[in-house]
């Protein structure tokens, strides 16, 4: 297996990278959006109801 940033053979420790440096190239790249997992967006109500927070000293 190859190191997906530069080609090099895979090391055991960072696989399927070869190295740190391209282990933390990918991380930067997902981090710059450069990466992406496509989603769905869901449909969302017209009119969301908006309720106070329960604290847990409130009187119920």
């Amino acid at each position: 297996m190859s190191c997906p940033i530069c080609s090099a053979a895979s090391a055991k420790s960072y696989r399927p990278f070869c190295s740190k440096h391209c282990a933390d190239v990918d991380l930067a790249r997902w981090f710059n959006g450069a990466y992406a997992v496509p989603a769905e967006e869901e449909d969302q109500p017209d009119e969301v109801e908006i309720r106070p927070a329960f604290r847990g000293d409130d009187d119920v």
